[in-house]
Order: structure tokens, then sequence, then C-alpha cells
């Protein structure tokens, strides 16, 4: 092997060896941002619904598309339900809605960051709508008034649920400052500046308080009060 080539070879490794070190150094950057969210209740009853809590965190910049959020997610209609009650999908994408139930449904929300009105559909049929904007949507049947659905679009890869517990984790959170978000549908959202290490960020705890929340009856897709004789009957 003459002189250039074993250059050009030593060139190589040392080319490979920083890459590989860079891309270390940027692992290691990043760590779990976990804790637990507790809800205070009326009359200290205990929580029922934790696991429909959902935590994000937000920066000014976003420089990865690794995380939880998903483009195209789905939320089926099944036994008069809405199955997830809540789901995330990343802002710009879109929830499907498939009908598995033996009788029509009527998807629709009046959400000021974007209505939309699927219309009526039939068993075994799916249509689909699209979150261009970030915030939480509600969604309802326009025949089945007992029928709600919270979909949180974010424009952050680092979001999750929590578990029936409280429990929550981020991972592969780059060292910085983030503004942690923590929603459920009972209570105030809560907001806070949260600085994360190289090495992560363990131990918070957030608290949200449900004790004024009274659920209202929301209106059908034309803003009147929903049919008593015909409630749920299809």
């Amino acid at each position: 092997m003459n002189a250039s080539r074993i250059h050009g070879v030593v060139r190589i490794a040392i080319a490979v060896w920083c890459a590989t070190l860079a891309l270390a150094n940027r692992v290691s950057a990043q760590g779990a941002v976990a804790g637990t969210v507790a809800i205070v209740e009326r009359g200290s009853k205990s929580s029922k619904d934790l696991a429909e809590a959902v935590v994000y965190l937000m920066a000014d910049r976003v420089t990865a598309r690794a995380g939880s959020a998903i483009d195209n997610a789905v939320v089926n209609m099944t036994g008069r339900e809405f199955v997830p009650h809540v789901q995330i999908v990343r802002a710009g994408g879109s929830v499907a809605y498939p009908n598995k139930d033996p009788f029509s449904h009527n998807v629709f929300s009046n959400t000021a960051l974007g209505a939309f009105d699927l219309g009526l559909y039939r068993s075994g049929a799916s249509r689909a709508a699209v979150f261009a904007r970030p915030g939480v949507y509600a969604i309802y049947c326009n025949i089945h008034a007992r029928m709600v659905n919270f979909v949180l679009a974010v424009n952050t890869p680092y979001v999750a649920r929590v578990n029936k517990h409280g429990a929550f984790q981020l991972s592969g959170v780059p060292a910085g400052t983030y503004r942690l978000h923590v929603w459920h549908e009972r209570a105030a959202e809560s907001v806070q500046t949260v600085s994360v290490l190289p090495n992560g960020l363990v131990g918070l705890k957030v608290t949200l308080d449900a004790r004024s929340y009274a659920p209202v009856p929301h209106p059908d897709k034309f803003g009147k009060p929903y049919a008593s004789t015909r409630a749920d009957r299809y």
C-alpha cells in the first residue's frame, strides 16, 4: 500500500472516529424527564382517570423528531364511545375515526382551532380529520350526546401519557430549558419552566386541582341542545 492510500485510510478512520464521538456526545447529552402527576379531587376522593393526563415539553426550537407524537392516529368508535378518550397527534397530522358500531355516527368539532364535520357515516366506514394547529380539540358525535373525545395536537416530540398511577417519563430529551405542560380535561393546564441537565431531570411532581370541575352539556354541531327524544338511540 503506497503512502497516499495509507493517508486516505487514516483520514477515513479519523472521520469515522470523530463522527462516532460526536454521536456519543449527543446521546450523552440526552436524558429522561420523569415525575408524577396528582389530581386534587373534591371531598378528597381518589382520581380514577389519571391515565387521561398528558405531559409534554416545549422549547423555543425543537431540534429532534424522536418522540411519542405521531402523524397519523386512530380513535375507534365502539359501544357509543370514542376509544381512546384522549388521543395525541403531531400538529399537522390526522386522526381517523373508524365506525365499529352497528349504527351511524357523525363526528364533529366546533373548536376555534379548526372546526370540522365528518358527516354521517355507517358501520365499517372511516373518515379522518386534520389537526393543523397545536392545541386541544374537543370532538363529539352529533347523534350520541355522551360521546366525547379530546385530541391534543402538539408541535414537540417530547410528549407522553401519564399512567394509571400518575407516573410519566419523557425519554431522549436534550439538555436545555423547557416549559413543562400537564393537561387533563377536568383541571386547568399546568405550565412550569424546567431546566433539563445532560443526565436528565427526575422527581418532578405536578398537582392539578379538579375540585371546581363541573361537567356541562355540550351543544350539537348546530349549536343547539341535543333532542332528548332521539339522544343515543341510534
